[in-house]
């Protein structure tokens, strides 16, 4: 049988429909496409494509089981390993993941390993109905602080267990960046509550409008007889360029942006949140929030949506399917151009007249691309005399985020790196027994996935730490 050579295409909606309208844009594998797709994996003996995995998914196994129609059991094993298959089949990037070692893709395309993930979870969530066994209580208590990747990841994997486990949630919806910084048309917030749902059903206890450093702090976490504390509080810190103008009425965080859309509702007609809508938008910065952010900002009915970006579109930090879906529903970028002071006006006689704080306009320079940086990415440089303004009326900025320092500032013996992030060993350990961090509040914004793998790390050195002597 002759090999496919490229990967199934995944169907959308077309884009003159999509770009006004929040409904997911990827529609889903068909039974018949998934197992098609299945039989192109070629079931290698070394399994490159697991160790690409951060969280270990035996993938072969899974998509051996897909291609002769097991679906069930196929979600089986990827459930071994993943708290949430769901949501990493939308939004991990298998590209620079699994399917970047895939062996098929040494001369053809990979297969797609995240495509196929997608349908076998969405298949098991509309056809199972079996109810989730509830592990027998082991004795131990355990707190995570955050209900992201990382939190519900460490959060499940110690359930399992028989662990009690009770996650800790600041905001009034358990999901962390999945709820508040995913847009819908990339993960239904429905997907993320079902995924919270079966981790409900193993016993999670979920407490929201809990700021750990505030209601309680991780010492008092302690004194109510949890034995380890795992903290996945996430990078939820926005980071600004510094330029003049910032403060001016029309300037985002990409993070106050989209928590106000996805989280708050604001698209809706009469929404509780009010947030910029119509007119032109700016957004900076290149990466997969700055693609979210402007995708959002033309369905809340922008009238042009600009992607604003230093260096060039080779350069482009975002997966590449989010560029071209930004780039199908119309999205201008401007690449090579950096932002140096955004315009406006305030009324010198009544600086709080909000009429007359927004912005008029956002004046940049355009750059040239010069030597590697310290990471290795060519260096972006001013062009002298480029400097020009562009007509705009909201400007956002998703130029990255650093972790909140609040868990910090009020955790004694907590140790953080000049950035903020709290310092782990392998095992995810900080440098207080029994306390354990993972994800974005060590890394600073990374992937899903990326949280995800912390969070088993940890899961399991904790379950070490609290069964080695007992």
């Amino acid at each position: 049988m002759a090999i496919i050579t490229k990967k199934h295409e995944m169907p959308t909606q077309a884009p003159k429909d999509r770009a006004h309208n929040f409904n997911e844009v990827a529609l889903g594998y068909s039974a018949e496409v998934a197992k098609e797709e299945a039989a192109r994996c070629l079931n290698c003996k070394n399994r490159p494509c697991v160790t690409g995995c951060p969280v270990n998914v035996e993938i072969p196994d899974f998509i051996a089981l897909v291609k002769v129609g097991d679906f069930e059991g196929a979600y089986k094993v990827i459930a071994k390993s993943s708290s949430l298959p769901a949501v990493c089949g939308r939004v991990c990037p298998q590209e620079t993941q699994c399917e970047q070692r895939c062996t098929l893709g040494i001369k053809f395309e990979p297969v797609g390993i995240g495509r196929i993930e997608r349908f076998v979870a969405d298949y098991h969530n509309e056809h199972n109905s079996e109810k989730v066994e509830k592990p027998e209580f082991n004795g131990h208590k355990v707190a995570i602080v955050g209900s992201g990747p990382s939190g519900l990841t460490c959060a499940g994997d110690l359930a399992k267990k028989g662990y009690k486990v009770a996650v800790f949630e600041a905001l009034h919806t358990a999901g962390g960046v999945l709820v508040y910084g995913i847009p819908e048309f990339r993960l239904p917030k429905s997907i993320v509550k079902k995924e919270v749902d079966g981790l409900k059903a193993l016993g999670v206890d979920i407490e929201t409008n809990v700021v750990i450093g505030k209601t309680l702090t991780v010492d008092e976490l302690f004194g109510l007889g949890y034995e380890a504390v795992f903290i996945g509080s996430g990078a939820g810190l926005p980071n600004f360029m510094g330029i003049k103008g910032e403060s001016l009425k029309g300037v985002y965080s990409a993070n106050e942006f989209l928590t106000r859309s996805n989280l708050m509702k604001a698209y809706r007609d009469d929404p509780d949140t009010p947030i910029m809508k119509g007119g032109k938008v700016a957004v900076c910065g290149g990466g997969n929030v700055a693609m979210d952010a402007a995708r959002t900002a033309l369905r809340l009915g922008a009238e042009k949506v600009y992607i604003v970006y230093r260096r060039s579109m080779d350069e482009l930090p975002a997966r590449r399917e989010e560029v071209e879906h930004a780039q199908e529903e119309g999205i201008d970028f401007k690449v090579l151009c950096n932002p140096v002071e955004i315009l406006g006006y305030r009324n010198p006689e009544n600086p709080r007249d909000m009429k007359n704080g927004f912005v008029t306009g956002m004046k940049c320079i355009k750059m040239q691309l010069g030597e590697p940086d310290a990471k290795g990415r060519r260096r972006p440089l001013p062009i002298e005399n480029s400097e020009f303004t562009m007509d705009v009326d909201t400007v956002i900025m998703a130029i990255g985020t650093s972790p909140n320092p609040l868990i910090k500032n009020t955790t004694e013996g907590l140790i953080v790196n000049d950035h903020g992030g709290i310092i782990v060993n392998e095992e995810g350990l900080t440098s207080r027994t029994g306390v354990y961090a993972g994800g974005d509040a060590v890394t600073g914004a990374a992937t899903v996935i990326s949280a995800m793998g912390a969070g088993k790390v940890a899961a399991k050195a904790i379950d070490e730490f609290l069964t080695k002597e007992k």
